[in-house]
């Protein structure tokens, strides 16, 4: 028997489209979130993303170029649910000092090469965070920091590695250095 496009079609089985939860803006309003979106710090930097809430639905992010997202912010979907987002924990490095200039030498060594870093204080002292990275925890240690391995959530300062790092008056509209929340 020949194959024809019909006798192909009753082989082919029918795909079923897949609703897919579009999110297109923020949402600063107060109503509590019933649903989750956790995502790494990677993934909160892109403004076209295709991924899961924790529920399990697919979702489609189109946000505006440069957005950032951090956790806790919130988001509006288009069928009206309001979607928290969650910073995944995640593999990082985190470096410690002798001192405050030393501390203050390794920021600006992250920083001079574009860095994500979190800064942050907890009862051992002042900290450094980055995005685990075999290299920067060499120069970290050639630099005297004590240096350590660990998994958490990854909330970086703003910095010249942001997209949209324009300066106003160049007619682009865009925002330097700014972060929601920060």
């Amino acid at each position: 028997m020949p194959m024809t496009a019909e006798t192909l079609a009753d082989l082919v089985m029918p795909v079923p489209a897949t609703d897919v939860l579009l999110i297109e803006r923020l949402h600063d309003g107060d109503e509590p979130a019933s649903e989750a979106l956790e995502l790494d710090f990677d993934a909160r930097t892109k403004s076209r993303l295709r991924t899961r809430l924790a529920s399990g639905a697919e979702v489609g992010l189109f946000l505006p170029r440069g957005t950032i997202l951090r956790g806790g912010q919130k988001l509006r979907a288009h069928d009206g649910r309001i979607v928290e987002v969650r910073a995944a924990a995640e593999d990082l490095l985190e470096a410690r000092c002798a001192s405050a200039v030393a501390l203050a030498r390794a920021a600006f060594h992250l920083g001079n090469r574009h860095v994500a870093v979190e800064v942050g204080h907890d009862e051992a002292g002042d900290w450094l965070r980055i995005q685990a990275d075999h290299v920067l925890e060499g120069m970290l240690v050639g630099l005297g920091a004590q240096v350590s391995a660990l998994r958490a959530p990854f909330e970086p300062e703003a910095g010249a590695y942001a997209p949209g790092h324009q300066h106003p008056g160049d007619g682009s509209g865009a925002r330097i250095h700014l972060m929601a929340g920060r």
